[in-house]
């Protein structure tokens, strides 16, 4: 893996991370049920995202 793909999923990570922390101030500042559920559905996607990612990380690094 290139320095520059390396760069790329580390960016990708943090964008993840982002967003799931965006997401869960936002399901704790929010009155609707719905919304709020569906809200968490996003960030577990987004989590998942996430641990694919650096599953893929450590899986390149032990090549």
């Amino acid at each position: 893996m290139t320095q520059k793909e390396l760069l790329y999923l580390e960016d990708a990570i943090s964008h993840e991370e982002i967003l799931i922390q965006v997401l869960e101030d936002s399901i704790n500042k929010i009155n609707d049920e719905k919304i709020a559920k569906f809200l968490k559905k996003e960030q577990k996607k987004h989590d998942t995202y996430k641990m694919k990612l650096m599953s893929f990380m450590e899986d390149m690094a032990d090549e």
